[in-house]
Parts: C-alpha cells; sequence; structure tokens
C-alpha cells in the first residue's frame, strides 16, 4: 500500500508531466514550432520587469550560460532581440519580438483554457481548501532551492 507522501509524489509528476505533454501538442496543432522551455524563457522574459539577461536566468533558475544558448537560438529563430543596456552598456537586455507576442498569446490561451476546464469539473471556487493547498505547494516550490 502507497503511503501519502508516494501519492502526491505520483500526482504531483503526473499532473506536471501531462500539462506540458498536452501544453506542447496544443501549440504544435497551432503551428508553432519552439519546445515548451524556449516557451518558458519567452514566458519569463514577459514577466520580468528587469529584462537583462542574469534577471531572466535567475528568474527561470538557471546559469546565464544556459539562458545564453537558449537566447541565441530564440534570437536565430526571430523570437527575441538582444540590445545594449542605454544607461549600462556592458548589461545586455532581451526584447519579444511580435512573432514572441503571438506565441505567448496562444500559450496563455491554452491556460486559460485549462484552467476553465478545472473550474467546471471540479467546481474550485466552492473549495477553499484546495485553493489554499495549492497556494501552499506553489509557494513551497517557489522558494525552494535549485540546487540540491
Amino acid at each position: 500500500m502507497q503511503t501519502t507522501k508516494e501519492v502526491i509524489n505520483e500526482l504531483l509528476v503526473e499532473i506536471f508531466n501531462r500539462i506540458l505533454t498536452i501544453e506542447g501538442e496544443a501549440l504544435k496543432q497551432q503551428g508553432i514550432k519552439l519546445s515548451m522551455s524556449e516557451i518558458h524563457v519567452l514566458e519569463a522574459i514577459q514577466n520580468s520587469s528587469d529584462k537583462t539577461m542574469t534577471a531572466i536566468a535567475q528568474k527561470l533558475g538557471i546559469t546565464a550560460g544556459s539562458l545564453s544558448v537558449a537566447i541565441n537560438t530564440l534570437y536565430q529563430k526571430g523570437y527575441v532581440e538582444r540590445l545594449a543596456d542605454p544607461e549600462d552598456r556592458r548589461k545586455v537586455l532581451i526584447k519579444l519580438q511580435e512573432k514572441a507576442e503571438a506565441v505567448l498569446k496562444s500559450h496563455d490561451e491554452f491556460h486559460k483554457q485549462m484552467i476553465d476546464a478545472i473550474f467546471i469539473d471540479l467546481k474550485v471556487e466552492e473549495d477553499e481548501v484546495l485553493v489554499a493547498s495549492l497556494r501552499r505547494v506553489a509557494g513551497f516550490f517557489k522558494d525552494y532551492p535549485v540546487s540540491f
């Protein structure tokens, strides 16, 4: 018999993997030829007030070198632009191109549809315990150290 911890682990892994798979397929059906990692880099750029490589890498929990590789690929595909910071020429700012904005709009629409489906099936607005639990789980992962 599985322990509660084993069941929770299994459910979290299953949910995470299924969301990534479904999300990737939904975007592929729309003709978007980016990996989920690339889309999440674009999303991090969009959601960062500081558009420097260092800040975006920190937001993603990756090294500046890893981000640099991803940005090079996204630049070659026409999704981002690199700009020198006018206040400090040593810093590189990342700007999303129109093409990236369109991808992120599709990505956001997928998330909206997913959440709408959850509300229909689970009646989440009535389940404060579920919402509170999900907030605690999200907080845990937000604060979790990347290296362990």
